[in-house]
């Protein structure tokens, strides 16, 4: 991620006076300058929602499911349509709630710190993230491309046709993610991946296969991937996929 200044508007929909202080202290302490706009009803942040123009909106999971569809079909019509998650009570409660079109379930804040820790997570949101697509195939590396171009994460895209090309470039430039493929000759995935692993332990790692091959996953993820993606993918998939590497979607339980 960049350094580049950044800031967020952000609208709270809370019930409780107390979560949406803990938010609001933990939007103070964070290291982006942050807008917080509070609605402490549906009613009020369908208003807000409706008058103002937000980067993220954070909803109370425990509203009425019709309700809370309802909110994110408005926050999806906005012609700047603001990433919108649900906040669950508990991890138990977030991993088994459906989304319902939201970008993502999080897990309620209890301390300042976890509030601001969250905040600024969603600064990725607003930040470009660069990317790297390793793919043998010039065909293949220009379709992924034109999926990641259409997700809602701003990236910067480069390329590589091979495993070596793609350490050299990562050992020379800073990336934030990888795009993987795995049927690649010379170095296959699951050996570039050590290769890159071995220089940037933190960098996130995607592996891209054809082949739905649970071995494979397996060997990959033991290798440090940070998600697996079987060939054909969606827009969606790579959306889903991002939130979860950003800490902005809770994984169910495997």
């Amino acid at each position: 991620m960049t350094d580049d200044l950044v800031s967020l508007r952000i609208l709270l929909f809370s019930g409780s006076a107390a979560e949406r202080d803990l938010m609001r202290c933990g939007a103070l302490a964070a290291s982006v300058p942050v807008d917080v706009m509070e609605a402490e009803s549906l009613a009020a942040a369908r208003t807000k929602i409706a008058t103002g123009d937000f980067d993220v909106v954070f909803a109370d999971a425990a509203i009425p499911p019709a309700d809370r569809a309802a909110l994110v079909e408005q926050v999806r019509s906005k012609e700047q349509t603001p990433f919108v998650f649900l906040v669950a009570a508990t991890l138990d409660e977030a991993q088994t709630m459906a989304g319902g079109g939201a970008d993502g379930v999080v897990v309620k804040p209890v301390k300042q710190n976890e509030a601001r820790s969250l905040i600024e997570r969603c600064a990725r949101l607003r930040l470009p993230n660069r990317v790297l697509v390793v793919d043998d195939s010039l065909t293949m590396r220009s379709i992924v491309r034109k999926i990641l171009v259409q997700s809602r994460f701003r990236l910067e895209i480069s390329e590589a046709q091979e495993g070596v090309e793609a350490i050299k470039q990562i050992a020379t430039g800073k990336f934030d993610i990888v795009f993987l493929d795995y049927n690649m000759p010379g170095l296959n995935g699951v050996e570039t991946l050590a290769g890159i692993k071995r220089q940037s332990p933190n960098l996130h790692v995607v592996i891209m296969t054809s082949t739905a091959d649970d071995v494979l996953a397996e060997r990959a993820r033991r290798a440090g991937a940070a998600a697996f993606l079987k060939k054909p993918f969606y827009p969606a998939d790579i959306d889903t996929i991002l939130h979860r590497i950003f800490g902005l979607q809770v994984q169910p339980p495997r």
